[in-house]
């Protein structure tokens, strides 16, 4: 949203600065994301002078160029070669000097160079309106009036003046700051000061030769419909003070009227529409809606097909405008109009939300209503672009003000208690300074107690509707730079005395979610032929069918089933996730226990011109499982083979004697149960012991060491039954305090090798915190894995 520095201080008195104004913007909610300084005409007209034509003469070479000399203050007389049929000597002109940069109103800024015109030198150019961004006309050079004085400053003699432009990141719930004036309260509510309302004392009816039957069809979607008519105007180009408020924003001036309308819309929030009058037919306006696949050609030339959902504004025999949306081809304002019809409307937002969205257009009309407007200022408005189109158009208000509105949008009623208002802004504040902004919001004070206030909400804040919201515009306009943060916060979950549950599980999805992985959530009711063991499944006494007759032993099968369903549709590749619960009953003692499981299954990466398509493999599943263990920080586990009735092989870590997880690839025979033909990884994770896991974590900071670590490389021949994790809890057992890491990073198993045998080779990091390593030191640690490697696991080391 652009707001203007300038146009702002309309409506309030400050001598803030503009960028003072935008820290004051961003710390009350309002964030600035940027602000230039701007100027209405392009350039400003910076570099051009008011000059004096002592004479004008002939140019010896060419029938259409005069050769001048122009007094432009400087002292001296320069020569400027002139095309303008109209030059002529006596004139006060508008000269650019050499040197000077124009911004013409058509094709790029160009610079003034010193040259020779047909042999003639000419130092400068006497300007058109169209060549410094005054005008349209091209017509001849601009004379000024007599009493211009030379030398003078162009831009002083038009009373250009700069501007300042902020670029107002709005959120979709600020609706009300969505004009100068909305921006203003913000402002005033702070700096506690008034607003400058538009002075209306000056309307009144002139006749009402001109009168427009208005009916409301449907009140629901259009609560509140102002309106009235003024004869007798002149469709013309802008002032120059207009056209420049709306330059300065980003919009193109249209007409007087057009202009008007946008200047009522970006001033105070509430569009407007302006109608001829002449085209209404039956001289009546109808807010309805027409019949299903009417064909409505808009103002941009497009026929659009309209839905029986979409409000419009109709005479008595066709549409005219999709209402708070688009305006109609047919009667909207032109050259030719002189009588206007002007709307000024409160609309559902709802309503124009989902008309907006249907016909894919999105205008500043449709940008407001469909966030929700002020159903108290239409006639406000109305009454504004009235005064301001006898200004600028002429003409005469002829009808009285049609004002429907069956039904007032009430304020919103919110109580709120002083102790909440501390309690969530996590300060003290005197009531007295409470009450202070809570009036400066424009929000009402009904009644009031030591305790608590009772407050009434203007409609046009609609974000304002519970005590929370009151709070949070309080804490708004007291400033959160005015909250104190505590010397000490505690925010970490692992230094939780008690992980909440939900913390850890949102940890642990943002990981997969981030990952590329899909959660998934099945009921917890399953079939009984999933179950290994039926003495200890939680039997459904009434089940439904026999599909849902158990409680779930396992998070394998639900995620199974899902895999099925997927593939059958040709969705074969696929990453799943899902947290749960399993049942078991064992001597009438009921046990539920919450899991996370994770599935794999078909393609870890698509097929690309450059590369084939990679299937998931053990590695995978393994990888997953270790990042989310070294992102829960639990590291002291065992590892252990977890080959069993649903694992055709895999592995499990073990803590305290129990399991934290088991994963690897799923069993034929559970594949089979539930008609999944692809191979499948599975990961189970017992989420009741991870977060007991996760309790008695304890993370201390530590500096990143200065010293280098040094890796060491042995390759051992073990027995085939010798696993990783084995020689891993060896080393680690051998050296606990400068063994940082151990990885294998080859492995050979073949007719090379003596029968029974195969080849590890392990990597170890050593690191000391505290000193550099040296030779002595590693030798000596090495020599001892090799003894335990040997003793523990018939290792033999190879040279």
């Amino acid at each position: 949203m652009k707001i203007s520095y300038n146009w702002l201080k309309q409506f309030i008195d400050t001598d803030k600065t503009p960028e003072q104004l935008s820290q004051i913007l961003t710390g009350i909610g309002l964030e600035v994301e940027s602000l230039e300084k701007v100027q209405a005409i392009p350039g400003g007209l910076e570099g051009l002078v008011i000059g004096y034509v002592k004479d004008a003469r002939q140019h010896p070479n060419a029938d259409r160029l005069k050769i001048t000399q122009v007094d432009a203050g400087t002292g001296a007389e320069l020569q400027i070669v002139c095309g303008a049929s109209n030059v002529a000597a006596g004139q006060k002109v508008v000269v650019a000097t050499v040197g000077t940069t124009v911004y013409p109103i058509k094709g790029e800024p160009f610079k003034i160079n010193k040259s020779k015109i047909r042999g003639e030198e000419s130092e400068g150019m006497i300007c058109a309106e169209d060549e410094i961004g005054l005008g349209e006309s091209h017509e001849g050079i601009m004379v000024l009036d007599a009493d211009a004085a030379i030398g003078d400053l162009a831009k002083d003699y038009f009373k250009v003046t700069d501007d300042y432009l902020y670029e107002i990141g709005l959120t979709p719930n600020r609706a009300d700051a969505a004009s100068h004036l909305g921006t203003a309260r913000d402002i005033a509510a702070f700096i506690k000061t008034h607003i400058n309302k538009p002075d209306l004392s000056g309307f009144k009816v002139d006749n009402n030769s001109r009168l427009i039957e208005v009916v409301v069809e449907n009140a629901v979607a259009c609560p509140r419909y102002s309106s009235l008519t003024i004869s007798g105007v002149e469709v013309k180009d802008s002032p120059k003070w207009l056209k420049e408020k709306l330059s300065v924003i980003g919009l193109r001036s249209i007409n007087n009227i057009v202009d008007i309308t946008n200047y009522v819309l970006h001033g105070l929030g509430q569009p407007l529409h302006a109608f001829d009058a002449d085209a209404i037919k039956g001289n009546k306006v109808i807010v309805g809606i027409c019949p299903e696949g009417t064909i409505f050609k808009t103002l941009d030339e497009v026929d659009r097909k309209l839905s029986a959902d979409d409000l419009m504004i109709n005479n008595a025999e066709a549409p005219m405008c999709i209402a708070g949306v688009f305006g109609g081809i047919g009667s909207g304002v032109k050259e030719s109009t002189q009588n206007i019809f002007l709307e000024s409307a409160y609309f559902n937002p709802v309503w124009i939300r989902k008309t907006s969205k249907r016909h894919g257009l999105k205008t500043d009309a449709s940008f407001r209503f469909e966030r929700g407007t002020d159903p108290n200022i239409t006639v406000v408005a109305l009454k504004y672009a009235a005064l301001l189109i006898k200004e600028i158009a002429g003409g005469t208000i002829s009808s009285e003000i049609s004002d429907i509105y069956p039904n007032p949008v009430a304020p919103f009623e919110v109580d709120i208690t002083y102790k909440n208002v501390d309690r969530l802004i996590g300060k003290s504040i005197t009531q007295q300074e409470i009450k202070s902004i809570i009036k400066a919001l424009d929000i009402e004070i009904v009644n009031e107690s030591e305790e608590r206030l009772s407050l009434k909400v203007p409609p046009y804040r609609v974000d304002v509707t519970r005590e929370v919201d009151v709070i949070e515009e309080i804490l708004r306009i007291y400033g959160y730079n005015n909250i104190e943060i505590p010397t000490q916060i505690r925010a970490s979950l692992n230094n939780s005395i008690r992980p909440e549950k939900d913390d850890v599980q949102n940890t642990i999805s943002d990981i997969l979610s981030a990952n590329g992985f899909n959660e998934i959530l099945s009921n917890s009711l399953t079939k009984s032929a999933y179950s290994n063991n039926l003495d200890t499944a939680v039997k459904i006494l009434n089940p439904l069918s026999s599909d849902l007759d158990v409680m779930r032993q396992s998070m394998l099968f639900s995620g199974l089933e899902a895999i099925a369903y997927n593939q059958n549709r040709r969705k074969t590749d696929l990453k799943l996730y899902e947290f749960g619960k399993v049942y078991s009953v064992k001597e009438d003692k009921y046990t539920e226990t919450q899991h996370f499981a994770i599935y794999l299954t078909g393609a870890d990466k698509e097929e690309q011109w450059n590369q084939k398509p990679q299937q998931f493999s053990f590695y995978r599943i393994k990888a997953v499982v270790d990042a989310l263990m070294q992102r829960l920080s639990i590291r002291d586990y065992a590892v252990e083979d977890a080959t069993c009735s649903k694992m055709a092989f895999g592995l499990q870590y073990m803590r305290n004697g129990k399991q934290l997880v088991k994963f690897g690839a799923v069993n034929k025979e559970a594949l089979k149960k539930v008609d999944v033909e692809k191979e499948v990884f599975y990961a189970d994770f017992n989420f009741d012991l991870v977060l007991a896991a996760v309790k008695k974590n304890k993370i201390i900071y530590q500096e990143v060491s200065k010293f280098p670590a040094v890796r060491r490389d042995l390759s051992m021949l073990v027995d085939t039954r010798v696993t990783f994790g084995q020689l891993k809890q060896i080393a680690q057992k051998t050296e606990r305090k400068l063994l940082k890491d151990v990885n294998v990073f080859d492995v050979y198993q073949g007719d090379k090798l003596p029968s029974g045998k195969k080849s590890y080779a392990l990597s170890f990091t050593l690191q000391d915190e505290e000193k550099t390593l040296t030779d002595k030191t590693i030798d000596s640690i090495i020599q001892k894995l090799i003894y335990n490697f040997g003793k523990e696991a018939g290792a033999e080391i190879r040279k």
